[in-house]
């Protein structure tokens, strides 16, 4: 039996320049965080032909060919893995929830047949085999960001280069400012989730058009995740905040499905009765946790628990995707 943990992520800034659509031509960056919120894979082998996967559906598939689970489906066939094989996946979130539960489950699928097979693998094999997968043999328009955090773990910058390689390096960040970073943050579930596809796929459209406005709202994007590098670095945690308030604003102009009428009301809520110095949608946008800073937890959690959000509380994650049992 095989067991494999995988953190899923919060964007802290440049999120969606990360989109081959943009990064092509002018290069992306985002920094990314991940945490102690996990995807789990087992892999088990059967005494019967054929794949037993188990995740929100279950499946028994004769061949690679008949399973429907695309992403299970693309890793079985890039792995080459022979029948007899149980996998079931587990996970702190729900998906769709705008955490990178889909590149975290594929990195961790990933890394499970790797140990499975008995193969050494480095975190950026992981994610390399994740992007090819999920945005080349599959199509889907998303970014980089997720597999790489997913495989890497931590708090990361990650910088996306028209040759389709990119460069990671550790955000730089004090003891001090790293605890005060984790204190000042605070998630709250919106309630419901969304596949992250129709958003990305209109940005992916409107970028490869040219589309001004689209471009000029990344752009500003990649500008803003900048200078939150460059803020965090320096300690200057108090004005995260504002920035992220900046961020989100631009963010949710880029896209009219990118927030709701809800959204915009409980956003309200915590910049005013809760205090929140700024905050965002995690993700694509349209559902899953608001994200917020503050320099009060109590004040703000005592707003998001009268407006009927439930709060969950994390923690940075600094291993990446791990194998946590390997009996075979």
């Amino acid at each position: 039996m095989i067991i494999t943990r995988t953190p899923l992520r919060i964007s802290l800034g440049g999120g969606g320049t990360d989109l081959p659509s943009y990064y092509r031509d002018h290069g992306g960056f985002v920094v990314s965080a991940a945490i102690n919120k996990y995807v789990y894979i087992t892999i088990n082998q059967t005494f019967f032909p054929g794949y037993f996967l188990k995740y929100s559906e279950q499946e028994v598939a004769n061949t690679i060919a008949d399973v429907r689970h695309a992403l299970i489906r693309e890793a079985l066939a890039m792995h080459r893995m022979p029948g007899r094989l149980e996998i079931v996946s587990i996970a702190d979130v729900p998906a769709g929830t705008g955490m990178g539960s889909s590149g975290a489950f594929l990195v961790g699928l990933l890394h499970a047949l790797h140990a499975y097979k008995r193969e050494p693998v480095t975190a950026e094999t992981l994610a390399r085999e994740a992007v090819e997968i999920e945005m080349n043999r599959l199509g889907a328009p998303v970014g980089k960001q997720d597999q790489y955090v997913a495989a890497y773990g931590g708090i990361v910058c990650q910088n996306y280069h028209a040759d389709e390689s990119v460069t990671i390096a550790p955000l730089n960040l004090s003891e001090t400012a790293l605890r005060e970073l984790r204190d000042s943050l605070m998630l709250f579930f919106v309630g419901y989730t969304r596949a992250a596809t129709e958003l990305l796929g209109e940005q992916k459209e409107r970028s490869e058009r040219g589309d001004a406005a689209m471009l000029d709202g990344l752009h500003f994007t990649k500008k803003l995740g900048l200078e939150i590098r460059d803020l965090l670095e320096a300690g200057d945690i108090r004005r995260f905040g504002e920035l992220m308030h900046d961020h989100w604003m631009r963010k949710r102009a880029r896209s009219a499905g990118m927030s709701s009428a809800r959204i915009d009301e409980l956003y309200e809520i915590a910049r005013g009765r809760g205090g929140a110095t700024g905050g965002k949608l995690v993700g694509a946008g349209g559902s899953g946790f608001l994200l917020f800073h503050t320099n009060d937890r109590r004040r703000l959690r005592a707003a998001m628990t009268e407006a009927g959000l439930t709060e969950m509380d994390f923690a940075f994650d600094f291993d990446g995707s791990v194998v946590l049992l390997r009996n075979r």
